[in-house]
């Protein structure tokens, strides 16, 4: 995600209603993915949903584009994010702390806004790692305003689906140092602009939950 994505979080979350939300998110696996917005930032990433399987099918060739759904969470009643993912592939000799290496076969993130002050937009991604050994969490190359952690790493799990769980609130506090108690938006992303290589990934249903 480079600065042209960071920008435009900022500019989306700066528009947001005011009303907070704390139910489901819309359906990603449903034919044109109603509710969520798709913003393109180096070509396109395709987005195919399978309705028979319940995943979102994103197919990346050296493209970078996301879908997005813009409304706020409550995060003192609903803190952890449940997702699934699975990948068919790595990236190979991508340095992910480098700009030029900044890319991933899979990421689901989380936006809180800066309000008027769009510049203090914050993200705070997960991310299907190449080489980054899991756990591990750095400022993006591109801006210290988004932070990354490793939710799997490398090839050992490769075509598998994989069920995630986090805790917003205490990845946000080890990232930025300070509480969280509302995001704003939360987007998906499979990249590969910066490398320009080809990666396959699969999304479930994303949900918000308050255990």
């Amino acid at each position: 995600m480079g600065p042209r994505a960071i920008f435009a979080l900022a500019l989306l979350a700066a528009a947001l209603a005011c009303a907070v939300w704390a139910g489901s998110l819309p359906e990603l696996a449903v034919s044109g993915h109603p509710g969520w917005k798709e913003k393109e930032f180096a070509g396109r990433t395709v987005y195919t949903p399978l309705p028979e399987e319940g995943l979102l099918l994103a197919e990346s060739n050296g493209t970078a584009s996301g879908l997005f759904f813009e409304q706020p969470v409550d995060l003192r009643r609903t803190p952890w994010l449940n997702w699934s993912w699975k990948v068919e592939n790595v990236l190979n000799g991508v340095s992910e702390r480098e700009k030029k290496g900044d890319d991933f076969p899979a990421r689901i993130y989380v936006v809180a806004k800066g309000g008027l002050a769009f510049w203090k937009t914050r993200a705070l991604s997960y991310v299907w790692a190449s080489h980054e050994p899991v756990g591990s969490m750095w400022p993006n190359a591109f801006t210290a305003n988004a932070h990354m952690i490793a939710v799997q790493s490398g090839p050992g799990r490769v075509n598998q689906l994989v069920m995630e769980k986090r805790n917003i609130r205490e990845d946000w506090k080890l990232a930025f140092g300070e509480d969280i108690e509302e995001l704003d938006a939360l987007a998906i992303m499979t990249d590969t602009d910066n490398s320009g290589q080809r990666a396959r990934a699969w999304y479930g249903q994303p949900r918000f939950s308050a255990e």
